[in-house]
């Protein structure tokens, strides 16, 4: 999916680059050749057929070149493959929450405050829980609002979906290179919008395996402590 985008991208250049080329030419030319200093008397030329017919045939040929891959990408990012992890994200004021259904697995996310920042950190961009995933799988993520819109976005993986409240959006990607790739919201939903950030952490199969489980067991931890902090029931009389 990332590889088509950059193609997309590519050829979206290679045919921009020598349109703006082609009209900065023009104006120079027009302005130089005719100013009011080289065409004292204004031309009185008010139309010409066989240009006209050019320049409305040949966008139209652009436009077509660009739409095919254009609407290829658009229907493949809906064209989900089965996934391999499943990740539900939730979008609040302003952090996000993730839920990991099959693995039972759920952990809010909040932006690290500057003055907290460990090194290596990044201002603005690193959390405090990233959201894990495993190498070369298909990751597919559900993305909802507990509050007001929100839009989950990674740009390194070509991924943008909004999370409204009370509906789920779902978007996928195959991370290939481990690392911690960023994003950030991108719906204005209110004061804090831009200090919330994205970061998911890409590792191999045996460190995904391993925090699952050693998020399992935290989880199983606090649930113990949350009973045995619960007053005893009074039998009844």
């Amino acid at each position: 999916m990332l590889d088509s985008m950059k193609s997309f991208n590519e050829l979206l250049l290679i045919i921009i680059v020598p349109i703006v080329l082609f009209v900065l030419g023009l104006l120079v030319w027009v302005m130089f050749k005719y100013n009011e200093t080289a065409n004292p008397v204004p031309s009185r030329l008010s139309h010409n057929t066989t240009l006209e017919v050019i320049w409305t045939i040949v966008p139209v040929l652009i436009l077509v070149v660009i739409a095919i891959p254009s609407f290829r990408l658009l229907f493949r990012q809906f064209d989900f493959p089965k996934a391999d992890v499943v990740v539900k994200a939730t979008g609040k004021q302003w952090f996000w929450s993730y839920e990991y259904p099959d693995a039972k697995v759920a952990f809010d996310s909040y932006p690290v405050d500057e003055k907290d920042l460990k090194p290596g950190q990044i201002r603005n961009l690193s959390v405090d829980n990233e959201m894990v995933v495993p190498v070369n799988k298909v990751v597919q993520v559900l993305i909802t609002g507990g509050d007001v819109i929100h839009q989950w976005a990674v740009p390194s993986f070509g991924t943008r979906a909004d999370g409204i409240p009370g509906r789920i959006n779902r978007t996928w990607f195959v991370a290939k290179e481990p690392g911690t790739y960023y994003g950030q919201c991108s719906a204005l939903c209110g004061q804090g919008h831009d200090f919330m950030p994205i970061a998911v952490k890409v590792v191999s199969d045996e460190e995904y395996g391993k925090w699952i489980g050693e998020k399992q067991k935290s989880a199983s931890l606090d649930k113990n402590q949350v009973a045995a902090a619960e007053p005893a029931p009074v039998p009844a009389r």
